[in-house]
């Protein structure tokens, strides 16, 4: 007869004896929701997460208070991919929300969204840093509390004048600029896996 003693640990609930298992990625696409927006420059974070979603099969189809969420593996590791409710310039209550709901730290966080400040197609990957006029990053920054946080930054150009950056970041990408994008997105997915693997350091040497 097995003692219960000898069941605990076969079951592997036995006191300090359980599988620990790691906390998922938390992968962040900004973008605003609502049809109207869906072919924007500002949602090239949602874009982003819809390629990454069919690529690896995961099903981004679970409504939560704050965001679109849909739970898988990369590359062996497991991750959440998520698309806010929120709009844009408020990224941050989405954020928080799914870092307390899923139990992990900005340590886990990757978030993916458009900057101006880049040229069209271009990827940059860091592992902190301001907001660099993004509202976006802005809010979860202001949120957090820590600028603390894996991004990855996809350029979209920038308008003739500064007077037009919002008319430009909601304005529709031309068909061009779409086949410029969907080609970053490849590298951008390349360095996910790199990050994944073998961390940030290595991932921003090979795409930076």
């Amino acid at each position: 007869m097995v003692s219960a003693f000898k069941r605990a640990i076969l079951s592997g609930v036995f006191g300090g004896l359980e599988e620990h298992k790691n906390p998922p990625q938390l992968i962040v696409g900004l973008g605003n929701p609502g049809g109207e927006y869906a072919g924007t420059r500002h949602n090239v974070g949602f874009w982003c997460i819809d390629r990454i979603a069919s690529v690896h099969s995961i099903d981004v189809s679970d409504r939560r208070k704050h965001a679109v969420v849909g739970e898988g593996q990369i590359s062996g590791f497991d991750v959440v991919l998520v698309k806010p409710k929120t709009f844009v310039n408020k990224s941050g209550d989405a954020v928080r929300y799914l870092l307390n709901r899923f139990h992990v730290s900005p340590a886990q966080l990757i978030v993916i969204y458009d900057d101006m400040n880049l040229p069209l197609g271009k990827v940059r990957i860091r592992p902190d840093g301001s907001a660099g006029g993004h509202n976006g990053m802005k809010s979860i920054i202001q949120t957090l509390g820590t600028d603390h946080f894996s991004r990855f930054r996809v350029g979209i150009g920038s308008p003739p004048s500064a007077d037009e950056n919002i008319e430009y970041v909601l304005g529709t990408i031309t068909d061009q600029e779409a086949v410029v994008i969907n080609e970053s997105i490849d590298l951008l997915m390349q360095g996910i896996e790199v990050m994944l693997a073998d961390g940030i350091t290595e991932a921003m040497n090979k795409l930076n």
